[in-house]
């Protein structure tokens, strides 16, 4: 709630300093900008809750971007070249996993070494090459609108994906086990539970919403390009962390995921519109990080 009072406050201020701020149309953009952050950050709060971090999501986009590329280039077949695009992902996502619960390596070695090698095989695979030429079909979730309101599939399609991983989290037993095993692994260990397969699941549900992100970026920009989602994995942990997804696991949620994305959209949108420089940007974004995070540390300090 006290991000949603921030972000509230934000937009009022917005509203007051910019007279464009709050039109349909200016939302609406702040909506599609964030989407592709919100898809990614959805996979990245299942891994933060487990006291885990996964560095590789953008080059996991990429390698799973141009892999749908040379399938539909190969083939034609959107079904086939999405597939491709899904299973990549989750591949990536389940290998992290194991090299982090099997081989005992710490999340940020383990997802800063595939970062590196699914960047490495996307640029291999295309030669460094940009693919498009994607039909009407393939692109449709990244181009369309709702007819008669004027709403972005891409938005809504977003909306869904945050409800699903909601009701995943809030009432499945996935969810649950996902949330006691950040809470204290070594006790959630102890009653039974496969602590290695839950947190094996929460880094494929990690890689498949970066694949899923890829997937409607190429859609909306008709390319697959080995060098897209660079810097996509600080976006995401920035939103999960402002959105009051604690580092130290067990605790966020994924509407506050979303509210942390659109804070982030939010605060880069009514700067851009205030004409402040985008150097400035970043340094704003990373003091509201900073603040973020300082804040959860006193909020568990005092707990403890």
């Amino acid at each position: 709630l006290s991000t949603l009072f921030v972000l509230i406050g934000m937009c009022v201020i917005l509203a007051f300093t910019s007279k464009v701020f709050l039109t349909v149309g200016n939302v609406v953009n702040v909506l599609q900008q964030i989407s592709i952050n919100a898809i990614i950050a959805i996979g990245m709060t299942f891994v933060i809750i487990t006291a885990g971090i996964d560095l590789s999501v953008g080059s996991v986009l990429a390698l799973s971007s141009t892999t749908m590329g040379v399938v539909y280039v190969s083939t034609g077949s959107v079904f086939l070249s999405i597939l491709a695009c899904l299973l990549v992902g989750i591949i990536c996502g389940v290998i992290n996993g194991i090299i982090i619960t099997k081989g005992g390596l710490p999340p940020f070695i383990s997802t800063l070494g595939m970062m590196n090698m699914a960047r490495g095989i996307a640029l291999t695979l295309t030669a460094g090459k940009t693919i498009n030429g994607f039909n009407g079909t393939f692109r449709w979730i990244g181009t369309k609108t709702i007819t008669g309101a004027g709403f972005p599939v891409q938005v809504l399609f977003m909306l869904i994906l945050m409800a699903a991983a909601f009701y995943i989290l809030r009432y499945r037993k996935l969810g649950r086990y996902i949330y006691a095993i950040g809470g204290n692994e070594e006790v959630t260990r102890l009653t039974g539970i496969n602590v290695h397969r839950y947190k094996i699941i929460a880094y494929a549900i990690s890689g498949l919403t970066a694949a899923i992100a890829g997937y409607v970026l190429t859609a909306k920009l008709n390319a697959a390009q080995p060098i897209s989602g660079d810097g996509y994995e600080l976006d995401a942990i920035a939103a999960c962390v402002i959105g009051g997804v604690s580092q130290e696991g067990g605790v966020g949620s994924v509407w506050g995921t979303l509210i942390g994305a659109i804070i982030v959209g939010v605060i880069n949108n009514g700067m851009t519109l205030l004409n402040v420089s985008s150097y400035f940007q970043e340094f704003v974004i990373g003091l509201v990080i900073v603040i973020s995070v300082l804040i959860d540390v006193q909020k568990n300090r005092k707990t403890r």
